[in-house]
């Protein structure tokens, strides 16, 4: 397939650029916690990586290119969905991995300087979209097998109860500064878990 027209950095290398690849995207990673969006220059990130500015440059662009492709690489990361039989089990899983991630001293701070970028500069809001697009997918799973048990009402709208999960950990984050906690975690599942067996997510 011709890349002819393919905006840069959105082009999946293989065999030894993938090591470009990754070497770039963990220095991009880095520096955006150190300096945030504001912060992000290209050729700091190919200092980083230790590779030449020019493949850099020839391959993402823009910052807001190698931003994409650090969000794409990080949803392609993420961790599979818990399987564990119970919806709220399930639910508490997701509520837990996503304190984790934003509790952890790299993520946390990587995921916040994203955040404050997409409010600003629509590519990368774009490709944040997309990166939750794909983690409720994944995480919908869930919900799908808990509608085949019978433990939700028919009609119910997975991706709406993965969203009500994660919903109050951001807004702790973002707006709150209340703790993220484990307390935090099960709160959330159980709220989401509690609203969908009343039948508030069915469509």
């Amino acid at each position: 397939m011709s890349s002819e027209g393919v905006e840069p950095g959105t082009v999946r290398p293989g065999g030894r650029t993938a090591r470009v690849r990754e070497s770039v995207l963990r220095a991009a990673g880095d520096a955006l916690v150190e300096h945030g969006f504001d912060g992000l220059d290209l050729a700091d990130v190919a200092r980083r990586a230790g590779v030449g500015k020019t493949t850099v440059y020839r391959r993402w662009s823009t910052t807001t290119g190698l931003v994409a492709d650090l969000l794409d690489d990080m949803a392609e990361q993420s961790s599979p969905r818990a399987d564990t039989g119970s919806l709220i089990e399930d639910l508490r899983a997701n509520a837990q991995l996503v304190v984790k991630t934003l509790t952890d001293p790299r993520q946390g701070p990587l995921f916040t300087s994203v955040i404050a970028a997409a409010t600003c500069d629509p590519r990368t809001a774009e490709s944040l979209h997309r990166f939750y697009a794909i983690r409720v997918k994944e995480w919908a799973g869930c919900v799908i097998a808990a509608l085949e048990r019978g433990e939700l009402p028919a009609g119910t709208d997975p991706d709406e109860v993965i969203r009500a999960v994660s919903a109050p950990l951001y807004y702790r984050l973002l707006a709150s500064g209340a703790p993220l906690d484990a307390a935090a975690a099960d709160l959330a599942a159980e709220a989401a878990a509690a609203a969908a067996r009343a039948g508030v997510y069915v469509r």
